[in-house]
């Protein structure tokens, strides 16, 4: 049987063909997608932070039909386990994006311990203040300089203090105690200055020193507490007291975004940014905010001993770590340590 062209058949091709010549670029790029992309994370789930990378996976592949595959690696495992190279491994090349907390990726980037600074932040509504506006801009400028597009801040959570022994209501209270901490020096000064016993250790060796009595207590946000079941882990005394705040960015390795067309690289931002949304209203949860104490409430059914410390008991504790702070805000850079400082004067005028 011969071919029948028909006029309909021959314009419908010449516009194909003209689509193809009119989007090279386009094209181009997308032959350069990979058939999987590397998403490291610290922990595994239900963790906010693990929760969120996935989140984020998932509305990706939703919004491209599949054209981007996202696949998750939590537990830190594409840095050997450690959190505080996974930075650095996406500057190697083995980790094409990240869903960090500010505290691991510190140890490179001095802006980032920000967060880090004791009793900076009193609320939500001041860490907002910092992943809006300026401040945001200049941390995501520094991020930047280390290879790497920012996308979506959240907020993981303020970090309260549990242990095993007491509660926890002022600095005495601390005293001896030993406390385990994730990573940077600023959190051994805090510590040590406020008289506890400071031990660095991944999150994979806490549960097990915990177990053993091998540390007396560490500090998490109250829904990492309740996700990992440390009240199971001996860990009965739990204080809020909001000393410092865990921030999340899900950010890209600049050169893997450069290979992403202007329209796949507005998805990628936009489903970060719904991720990062729903993990802070999750983190946020149950904990006072519009009455709801569920969180609260559940710590009670299992028997975890809470102290929620009044403005002044948590003025007691800055007072101590001052020279921490200070020592701190000029390593992490002056003129953004006030730069944040006003802006968290200025969240609720």
């Amino acid at each position: 049987m011969g071919t029948h062209i028909t006029r309909r058949t021959l314009l419908h091709g010449c516009a194909s063909a003209a689509a193809l010549i009119a989007t090279p670029g386009i094209l181009r790029a997308q032959a350069r997608y990979r058939p999987e992309y590397k998403l490291s994370c610290v922990g595994n789930r239900p963790l906010g932070t693990t929760e969120a990378a996935y989140r984020w996976a998932e509305l990706v592949a939703a919004q491209t039909q599949g054209r981007i595959n996202i696949k998750i690696y939590p537990g830190s495992q594409l840095a050997g386990g450690d959190q505080t190279r996974e930075l650095v491994a996406m500057r190697q090349g083995l980790i094409d994006m990240l869903v960090s907390s500010t505290i691991n990726i510190a140890l490179q980037i001095r802006e980032m311990n920000l967060f880090s600074l004791p009793f900076l932040m009193p609320d939500s509504a001041a860490f907002d203040a910092l992943v809006t506006g300026a401040v945001r801009s200049d941390l995501d400028a520094a991020l930047a300089k280390q290879g790497g597009v920012a996308l979506a801040w959240s907020e993981n959570g303020f970090r309260q203090i549990s242990n095993s022994k007491r509660s926890v209501r002022k600095p005495e209270d601390l005293v001896g105690l030993k406390i385990r901490f994730a990573a940077g020096p600023i959190f051994s000064e805090i510590f040590n200055k406020l008289g506890a016993n400071p031990l660095q250790m991944s999150w994979a060796d806490l549960q097990p020193a915990l177990a053993t009595g091998a540390v007396d207590g560490q500090e998490t946000p109250v829904n990492v507490f309740l996700q990992t079941r440390l009240d199971a882990l001996s860990q009965r005394y739990l204080s809020l007291w909001n000393y410092v705040a865990d921030a999340n960015v899900c950010h890209v390795s600049k050169p893997v975004w450069d290979t992403f067309t202007a329209d796949d690289q507005a998805i990628m931002r936009s489903a970060a940014e719904q991720a990062a949304r729903e993990h802070t209203a999750s983190t946020r949860k149950g904990l006072g905010g519009n009455g709801d104490r569920s969180s609260l409430d559940e710590l009670a059914r299992r028997n975890v001993h809470v102290e929620e410390l009044s403005e002044a008991e948590k003025r007691a504790f800055g007072e101590v770590t001052k020279p921490v702070f200070e020592k701190w805000a000029g390593q992490t850079g002056t003129e953004l340590v006030e730069k944040a400082s006003k802006a968290i004067a200025r969240r609720n005028a």
